[in-house]
């Protein structure tokens, strides 16, 4: 990794992670279990690459980062929550997340599953907080929560998530398998960008610009995690790898393999970055990042 996206991702997340650890109910609030299952799983290792790009949406339009952290961490709350719920023995069945066990392993299915539900709940809490509409402009906020609640919804993670279940062991194409990435992934991944950019006060043209290139990157990600699924190391990744081959997981290199699907990752990463040419030097840390995506090995 660039030594200046390392330096910039280890800022911005030492910030992320003291915005969470505030505003998230502490240890020790009843009922305690569902509480420590909420940090168990919110500060289980994660690179927080969501609410980072939530706060780089605003900053690269001219707003101060601050302004997008109540937005920054309910996104890692969503993404958290679709985790917890991914891993569950009802779906993906996944004992490690990140080197660690997963939250029904430890908790217990039923606690896992409120816990999920719980941190739904607690993102849209913090942005309608009366500390949150005290510092951020209404009208923007009001924007970023439907911008958050479609990317998350029926339409969009959740909508990607059933798709991807359905698919398990049957023969897709292509179809549908943009259909699963696109929703499962990108969608969360553009709109982190999406409400970011709101919130720092961007034109309609940046929003558009940031979230599409969002979403490419999302979809970048997708196809690297699934090739790492297939070429990676387990102890880096923190799980298991070769699940997807064995569970029948729709995923571009079940249709396309391993060569062709890296070719198109690399084709979305080129694709995003263009898009970044109205930003000029702000964008820095964004090609940064796009580039990142492509070589990453956990």
């Amino acid at each position: 990794m660039d030594h200046r996206l390392a330096s910039y991702l280890a800022e911005k997340r030492g910030v992320v992670d003291a915005a969470i650890d505030k505003l998230v109910p502490p240890e020790g609030s009843e009922p305690d279990i569902l509480h420590r299952a909420i940090r168990y799983s919110l500060f289980a290792g994660g690179k927080r690459i969501r609410p980072i790009l939530a706060l780089m949406g605003s900053e690269i339009v001219g707003g101060r980062y601050e302004v997008a952290m109540p937005v920054a961490v309910a996104i890692e709350c969503i993404h958290t929550y679709s985790l917890i719920h991914d891993d569950l023995p009802a779906m993906d069945n996944d004992d490690l997340r990140r080197g660690k066990p997963t939250s029904h392993k430890v908790f217990g299915e039923a606690v896992a599953i409120l816990a999920g539900d719980a941190l739904l709940n607690l993102a849209f809490e913090i942005m309608t907080s009366e500390s949150t509409l005290r510092t951020c402009r209404h009208d923007r906020l009001l924007k970023a929560t439907g911008c958050l609640s479609k990317a998350s919804g029926s339409f969009g993670l959740i909508a990607g998530q059933v798709v991807d279940m359905l698919s398990e062991g049957k023969r897709v194409d292509r179809r549908q398998i943009d259909f699963i990435v696109k929703r499962k992934t990108a969608r969360l991944i553009g709109a982190s960008l999406q409400c970011g950019a709101i919130m720092g006060g961007a034109s309609e043209a940046e929003i558009n610009c940031l979230a599409l290139f969002g979403e490419k990157l999302g979809v970048a990600f997708q196809i690297r995690d699934d090739i790492l699924d297939h070429e990676g190391n387990s102890s880096e990744l923190g799980k298991a790898v070769g699940k997807d081959e064995q569970r029948g997981k729709a995923t571009y290199p079940s249709i396309m393999g391993i060569e062709n699907s890296k070719t198109m990752m690399n084709e979305e990463i080129v694709s995003a970055i263009r898009l970044l040419d109205e930003f000029d030097d702000r964008a820095i840390f964004l090609r940064l990042i796009a580039s990142y995506i492509g070589e990453r090995s956990s």
